[in-house]
């Protein structure tokens, strides 16, 4: 037998997996995934229900899994085989019950999903596994043979948290899922703090983490945010009055002021939120309100997010644990930009607990940096929308802002940062009025500080968009360029935008006022902009249609023996079909990048024929609306309904534009704000570039750009490398990360697969990065 192909890499093998600790959103994602992958490989799977207490309890507490066990628990919150907080876990004698218990069942892989404490508790049960067995034989309870059987116990860890508190991945299982929560109470809040002119104080988890209070700032656009990590200076009060007070003078109705329920002075002293509120309305009189969020943050359904991040980690958990020999370090699979990522659990917990040393040695720089780039990111980008001022001198630069084709959720939240942040920098900010056809018209207007309140929150762009490019149009966009003193021109859209900025790049050869600093910034839910990994919109249109496929597969519940064929957006890109297959427990999903034949949907009929035998008496296709010119939504409705005559029915649904709208989700919000500000500090150094005898003449290679994710960084890439690098005819990169993802969405719905569905994620030390850190 070959054990070295996936479908046989487990035969003869037992994987346990557990939940302890806190309940985070996502959690039971994985577990599907660790089941369904580990059944895939051919070895058996267990549930250990209620943490560790049930690992040391085990009787019922520890059963075997079935592929339909962890049937319709993608869009459940919390964790379906429970967690609970373990004493005898802690004790020699209680972690000894728990060996015996794993021993008896041959298991020797063990895959917990929880906090630091939960993952440090693993690490320690494995150092002491050896010692354990031997006072097992030694008492009796287990045989030699028993305990040559089950010498080395293999553990991974997946962190499932909604503070984001654990060092060494970007997102924790969960947390996205808390943003939403947040952000759905945040929007509710703004509109009644607006009517009546208040200011709010909500209060987020993060005891000792501020990733929740961070990011709501950011995505709501708040006047101050408290975080554990980096107190405020010694004269805050004086600060943040001034600040508020400012705000109202300029034309604001509201202040949120965002707090860490861990945040802390200087000198270690708690800020409450009953403090700040008191402060604000004894000094400046404002009407303030304290809103405490709690345990609302860990409850609802998971994110898209959240279900894919727990998905991916759930199938490279179980490689790790198959493919890890005696002396592999316990790991912990986790997330790196995009990239799944194995890195050792011990590692992690010591730079976590340095984050606390420096925390309380007062190194709060220290702290920040210690948290990862990602925070930093944030934090960098925070305090450059909150703790800057226009300043008096301005630089005689002029930064115009468009949006081209189809609208997107985040839209306004880069445009309101781009403002803003150009504004902090001293540039004078242009606002350009439905896209290209604003800018032959003259459809522009100076935009100031407070034009941009409240834009985070909005879906689409107040700005307008068409999807006119510019070539044949020269003369008058020339004409308005020079009239208007643009300096740079920051394009903000989808495949249009990066057209547009390539047709500006081919009319500087005939037009000299076309030599300006142009960047482009990838906005589309199709998510198909080439270089970058993800677009501004797409993660909302993805949260819709997975909410979507959730009720529609719930009103099958009653019904049974039906399928549903969903057609969602993406041109001829498959990225939002695929990922919704991945978030909502699709049996299907078909794409153009992925041809297909009758034969492959005759498959998939008599694949879900096969199904409706089991207790799961319910499918879910996804069409991508270009997927096959010939074998449209239609077709694929009539052929299922035809060929699952008297076994099943069907029903379609078109998804349509209600993927483009609605409000942008917390990562669109963050993703928009933090790619607007950079893009504007690219500006701030190409123009000073490019500025030669009294004016601005840019046509370099470099001074043409998208900004963009690739892989763990957000890199800026000329618009001439990247035009040989997309198929033009359908409009759609080259390479495009996420098509591997598309044999974990086939296992998961319990097809054989020939194409690899590790990520292959070698493990990656984190020293380097501790001692980097501290030496900044």
């Amino acid at each position: 037998m070959d054990k070295s192909r996936p479908e046989t890499l487990g035969m003869g093998r037992s994987i346990a997996v557990l939940t302890s600790g806190g309940d985070a959103q996502g959690m039971n994602a994985a577990v599907r995934a660790v089941v369904r992958v580990g059944i895939y490989t051919g070895a058996k799977v267990y549930f250990i229900h209620e943490g560790y207490q049930g690992l040391v309890d085990g009787g019922d507490n520890i059963r075997e899994a079935t592929w339909e066990s962890v049937s319709m628990m993608l869009q459940l919150g919390g964790t379906v085989i429970g967690s609970a907080r373990c004493k005898d876990f802690r004790s020699r004698e209680g972690r000894t019950k728990a060996a015996l218990n794993l021993v008896k069942r041959g298991i020797t892989n063990l895959c917990v999903i929880g906090g630091d404490g939960s993952l440090t508790g693993a690490n320690d049960f494995r150092v002491e596994w050896g010692g354990l067995l031997a006072d097992l034989q030694k008492q009796g309870k287990i045989t030699a043979a028993e305990a040559a059987g089950s010498s080395h116990l293999n553990i991974v860890g997946m962190v499932g948290s909604i503070d984001n508190d654990f060092c060494g991945t970007d997102m924790t299982i969960g947390t996205d899922s808390a943003l939403h929560r947040i952000m759905e109470v945040v929007d509710a809040i703004t509109t009644t703090a607006q009517s009546h002119q208040r200011t709010f104080v909500l209060e987020v988890m993060g005891r000792h983490c501020g990733y929740l209070a961070l990011v709501t700032g950011l995505a709501c656009g708040a006047d101050w945010v408290f975080i554990p990590e980096s107190p405020p200076p010694a004269n805050w009060e004086d600060i943040i009055c001034q600040r508020l007070n400012a705000s109202r003078l300029r034309g604001s109705r509201l202040n949120v002021i965002i707090i860490a329920e861990g945040a802390v002075t200087v000198e270690g002293s708690p800020i409450t939120s009953t403090y700040i509120k008191d402060l604000i309305t004894e000094r400046l009189g404002f009407d303030t309100r304290v809103t405490i969020l709690g345990h609302v943050q860990r409850g609802g359904t998971p994110s898209a997010f959240d279900r894919v991040l727990g998905s991916r980690m759930g199938v490279e958990a179980v490689m790790a644990l198959l493919e890890a020999t005696p002396d592999t370090p316990a790991c912990v699979v986790s997330l790196s930009g995009n990239q799944a990522v194995r890195l050792p659990l011990m590692e992690l917990v010591q730079m976590t607990k340095d984050v606390t040393k420096a925390m309380v040695e007062k190194r709060f720089g220290d702290a920040i940096k210690l948290r990862g780039r990602s925070f930093e990111n944030n934090w960098d980008t925070y305090r450059l929308l909150s703790h800057h001022d226009i300043p008096t001198t301005k630089t005689n630069f002029t930064l115009a802002v468009m949006c081209v084709g189809a609208p997107a959720a985040g839209m306004n939240a880069a445009i309101r940062s781009a403002i803003r942040v150009g504004l902090t920098q001293g540039h004078k900010m242009l606002a350009v009025h439905d896209g290209f056809e604003g800018l032959i018209e003259g459809g522009i207007e100076e935009f100031h500080w407070g034009q941009v309140t409240g834009w985070t929150g909005l879906g689409g762009t107040m700005l307008g968009t068409k999807r006119l490019l510019p070539a044949n149009n020269w003369p008058a966009i020339v004409s308005n360029i020079t009239k208007f003193g643009i300096n740079g021109l920051l394009i903000i859209g989808g495949f249009e935008a990066f057209l547009g900025a390539l047709q500006m790049l081919d009319g500087r050869s005939k037009f000299e006022e076309l030599c300006i600093p142009i960047m482009v910034i990838p906005a589309t839910v199709s998510n198909n902009v080439p270089g970058s990994d993800f677009s501004i919109g797409a993660d909302t249109a993805l949260n819709a249609i997975t909410s979507t496929c959730d009720r529609i597969k719930q009103s099958a519940a009653g019904t049974k023996r039906r399928v549903f064929v969903i057609e969602t957006m993406g041109g001829y890109c498959g990225y939002l079909a695929t990922m919704a297959g991945l978030a909502a427990g699709a049996d299907a999903a078909y794409i153009y990048e992925e041809p297909f034949s009758i034969h492959d949907l005759q498959v998939n009929v008599e694949h879900l024929t096969e199904k409706m035998k089991t207790t799961v008496k319910r499918g879910l296709i996804l069409r991508n609306e270009k997927a096959n010119e010939h074998y449209s939504t239609d077709f694929i409705y009539n052929l299922y309904s035809e060929e699952g005559k008297g076994v099943f029915d069907c029903r379609k649904n078109v998804l349509g534009h209600m993927q483009q709208g609605g409000s942008p989700t917390p990562f669109d919000r963050n993703f928009g704000t933090k790619l607007g500000a950079k893009a504007v500090m690219w500006f701030s150094t190409a123009l000073k570039d490019a500025y030669r005898h009294g004016r601005i003449f840019a046509n370099t290679p470099d001074s043409a750009c998208v900004l963009g994710m690739r892989k763990r960084s957000v890199l800026v890439q000329p618009i001439l490398q990247l035009r040989d690098q997309i198929d033009m005819e359908h409009r759609l990169p080259l390479d495009q990360w996420w098509l591997h993802l598309r044999s974990i969405l086939k296992v998961l719905a319990k097809y054989k697969v020939t194409e690899e569905i590790s990520e292959r994620a070698s493990l990656e030390h984190v020293r380097g990065r501790l001692k980097e850190a501290k030496a900044v």
